[in-house]
């Protein structure tokens, strides 16, 4: 996608949002839905009742996203009386016409009767996702495809009587009290959703689960073709998973889950209630426990509980993405995630310009929506896990979820929940963080004294946020042991005083990176980040322009000039690929991997220009190395015995 095209379509959801802001404020409380899912013809008809209460003020029209491959046939209102309904397809909506105002606080119930074709090829209303598709073997439907009249996208909560009729041999799968009755031959599943949450998300499936019970859990895992293999292994990280979870959050909303393939395209993980929905990439061919982490938490962040507007996000997008790190640390231990954190700050960092607090502007499952309320988010929850200490901090989670099970919740009331059971004014971090925009960037500088007991380190932390407050670390590494000292870093110039036993040869601020902050080093990574989020999009002058930022910072920078060389080697220019890689090679070769990815790319390349001689020189460097990631030694052992063959373009 062009940068033109991307930037109408930013401009087009910012337009979209706009809209959002100026329809009628009608809350949904309950839909009856009836619909029918033809695998053979892949379409969906349905009827949809819904009750709807105006809030504000009056109004005579209520306002629906729907899915623009869906179209309404019929209208009524509890009387049967007909309404008028019109289409704007620029933001998924359709418009319901009412003869005369609804009063504030008054239900009404209408009911839409409508039907499409749902291949998985039509626009989706989150560009370039596939969120519903039916198959001649299998379907999903799911709540952000809105394949049924939504209200207050993310926000309103809702409960649910659903009726799917499937042919048989086929069965339905979704949150809730299900059964199913005979019906000639069809099947109808009904499904009794009876607290608010966001119920919708359906799987069309055939067969019958692996089921696999670990740790108390039991995990029905519906997947195909090559995927199926994962099934056990992910059966048993389920339960190894939810157990762990449950432990910090609490009892689940449901006490077992089901796992169910979606096709390449969709989203790679997706959570409903009490239902997983994965994709083949997402799956992938070694058990990928971070996208499974992130999912399963948000039984508990996002369907237990969720956010009272979109500028809210943070505190479900980032708790889960919090406890990726947090599992990842039960398993491996602290240390172990360090790197984990970086990767989540540097990602947080490629948004340095939007507050958390105004999620809300940015463009659904877009890179920035992810890095603001996702990575950002996580970041917050690891810095006040670092304010408070970790016995209030996951006392805090835990009773937060208690507390609001069930509820649409705001920052507000996650400071309040922490003040309460810190016993300590917030505001200033939160201001910080959620409100406030960038990240500080330290200087530091401090004099050594002797003194009768031992030594004293006189010092000043600089840095040019006016409003900041953080407490920090200080590491002074001395003759003998390393000693650990907090102090509290407030404005721009903060100065301290701390006493040692040891001589001390350095300082460190910060040595375990716990705050977001920038530095030379940090910049480089986010440049690089920020790089690759262009070429995810094929923006390749764009990320060119980010990769050359990371250089002016260090150009030493092996990953610098590898990503680079990637760019060039996409685009057919292989002699300034070829540059890149030596420039790679020659640079400070951090993370490792670049040495033996270089060498492989460098081996394409003398296959794609017919230097067989030098091609073979290079896998067989690439050998040497003897590192692994990612598969490197089969691949080079592959093209050390057969030359690389390009795709032309008209093959890809």
């Amino acid at each position: 996608m062009s940068i033109k095209a991307r930037f109408v379509l930013i401009l087009l959801a910012t337009a979209a949002s706009w809209a959002q802001t100026a329809r009628p404020h009608v809350s949904v409380d309950h839909y009856a839905v009836e619909a029918e899912v033809n695998p053979a013809t892949k379409t969906l008809s349905a009827t949809v009742s819904l009750r709807l209460t105006p809030q504000g003020s009056e109004t005579n029209a209520a306002v629906f996203e729907l899915n623009n491959a869906l179209n309404i046939s019929k209208a009524t209102d509890e009387n049967g009386s007909q309404l008028n309904v019109s289409r704007n397809q620029q933001d998924f909506t359709v418009r319901v016409t009412f003869p005369e105002p609804l009063p504030v606080g008054k239900p009404r119930t209408i009911t839409l009767t409508y039907g499409g074709t749902l291949t998985g090829t039509e626009e989706s209303p989150v560009w370039g996702i596939k969120f519903a598709a039916i198959h001649d073997d299998y379907a999903y439907l799911l709540y952000p495809s809105r394949w049924f009249p939504i209200s207050e996208y993310t926000v309103g909560r809702y409960t649910a009587d659903m009726k799917i009729t499937v042919p048989r041999g086929f069965q339905v799968l979704a949150g809730g009290i299900g059964n199913s009755t005979f019906a000639g031959d069809k099947v109808v599943y009904a499904f009794k959703v009876i607290e608010r949450e966001f119920p919708g998300s359906i799987a069309v499936v055939k067969g019958e689960p692996l089921r696999v019970n670990a740790e108390g859990v039991t995990a029905s895992v519906y997947f195909r073709g090559p995927e199926a293999e994962m099934a056990g292994a992910y059966g048993e990280e389920i339960g190894k998973i939810m157990s762990y979870f449950t432990s910090l959050f609490g009892l689940p909303p449901h006490a077992n889950l089901t796992v169910v393939e979606t096709e390449n395209g969709a989203p790679n993980g997706y959570a409903a209630s009490g239902i997983l929905f994965l994709s083949p990439t997402g799956i992938g061919r070694q058990l990928n426990t971070h996208l499974l982490a992130n999912q399963i938490a948000r039984q508990w962040w996002g369907i237990l509980l969720s956010p009272s507007s979109r500028d809210h996000l943070w505190l479900t997008n980032g708790a889960a993405r919090y406890a990726e790190l947090l599992y990842s640390e039960h398993v491996n231990g602290a240390g172990a995630v360090e790197q984990e954190v970086h990767d989540t700050y540097v990602e947080a960092l490629t948004v340095p310009d939007t507050p958390v607090i105004q999620a809300s502007r940015l463009e659904d499952y877009s890179p920035e929506y992810w890095a603001l309320t996702g990575a950002k988010g996580a970041a917050v929850f690891h810095m006040l896990r670092f304010v408070t200490g970790d016995e209030l901090f996951f006392k805090l989670l835990r009773e937060f979820v208690s507390k609001y099970a069930w509820q649409a919740v705001n920052t507000g009331d996650f400071r309040r929940a922490a003040e309460q059971i810190t016993g300590t004014n917030l505001q200033y971090f939160f201001i910080e963080w959620i409100e406030s925009s960038g990240a500080p960037e330290f200087r530091l500088e401090y004099t050594v004294y002797r003194t009768q007991k031992g030594f004293r380190i006189m010092g000043k932390v600089a840095q040019d946020m006016d409003t900041f407050r953080m407490p920090m670390e200080l590491k002074i590494e001395t003759e003998g042991n390393p000693e650990q000292k907090r102090i509290e870093v407030v404005g721009t110039s903060s100065e301290f005083s701390v006493d040692t036993f040891g001589k001390p040869r350095s300082v460190i601020l910060d040595p375990n990176g716990r705050v977001l902050r920038f530095s030379n080093s940090m910049r480089v990574a986010v440049a690089i980040r920020r790089g690759q989020q262009f070429v995810e999009i094929g923006e390749f002058p764009e990320a060119l322009k980010e990769y050359q930022k990371a250089l002016e910072v260090d150009r030493n920078s092996s990953l610098a000039h590898y990503r680079t060389a990637e760019v060039f080697f996409l685009q057919g220019a292989y002699q300034q690929a070829a540059n890149e890689f030596r420039e790679a090679l020659n640079g400070d070769l951090e993370p490792k991997w670049v040495e033996v990815w270089a060498h492989i790319h460098l081996g394409y390349i003398f296959d794609i220009t017919g230097q067989r001689e030098r091609a073979v020189n290079e896998y067989r460097l690439a050998i040497r190395t003897k590192d692994n990631t990612q598969g490197a030694q089969e691949i080079a052992s592959k093209y050390l015995n057969e030359p690389y063959r390009r795709k032309a373009p008209s093959d890809r």
